[in-house]
């Protein structure tokens, strides 16, 4: 079984305070089309404009660092079919994660999946301030464990108050990818699935959106 954890994105959908919304439209629509084909075959080509940051997305080492890895040099492995395991921290109960949240919980080679339930908030003013975030102390124990990618269903991995972005800076260091924005954790088991989010082969690029998903098994 397969379940989506990716938010959709659409016309003028704000991921990020600051960042500008995707202008998603036709470039070639299909009342245009009919001009070039005979009677009763359209087609439509879109035209996206938009902010690599945007719906659920993935951040690789040259999104913080100048000469690390972008989407086109990352392994595929470190993208698809990773063993998950989700850590549920609900956003009630605390908005700092810190190391203890993942103590003794077998996180190496994984893709760490914290679920805080702050999605629920996602396209309202009430999704950018105030989020659920890790710590610097979390990142370097989840680096000093082994994870291999660690995502959250969050506004951001940090906490965006100040100008300082440990947790990038620690796991993208170290070449532990990063997915923000994801939705519908709560649909997964603790483990006992594959987590999957693939960006497209950019050169020059160190965040994408991504279809985010885990295989049940």
């Amino acid at each position: 079984m397969l379940i989506d954890l990716s938010h959709t994105i659409e016309n003028e959908l704000i991921t990020y305070k600051g960042l500008p919304a995707p202008i998603i439209c036709d470039y070639l629509s299909r009342e245009q089309s009919k001009h070039f084909y005979e009677d009763g075959t359209t087609f439509q080509i879109g035209k996206i404009e938009m902010v690599s940051n945007t719906g659920t997305y993935v951040d690789c080492p040259f999104h913080r660092f100048e000469k690390g890895k972008d989407l086109s040099e990352v392994e595929l492995e470190r993208f698809a079919e990773l063993e998950g395991i989700v850590i549920r921290v609900p956003f009630s109960e605390r908005l700092a994660i810190t190391p203890d949240q993942f103590f003794g919980r077998d996180v190496k080679d994984k893709a760490v999946l914290v679920h805080t339930g702050w999605a629920k908030h996602w396209n309202t003013d009430a999704y950018y301030e105030g989020h659920p975030y890790l710590t610097k102390e979390a990142a370097e124990y989840l680096r000093d464990e082994g994870a291999k990618l660690v995502g959250i269903d969050s506004h951001n991995i940090d906490n965006t108050e100040g100008r300082t972005r440990p947790v990038h800076t620690t796991l993208l260091g170290a070449e532990i990818l990063i997915c923000e924005h994801l939705c519908n954790l709560e649909a997964l088991p603790n483990r006992g699935f594959k987590f999957s989010a693939v960006p497209p082969k950019f050169k020059g690029v160190g965040t994408f959106p991504v279809r985010a998903m885990a295989r049940v098994y």
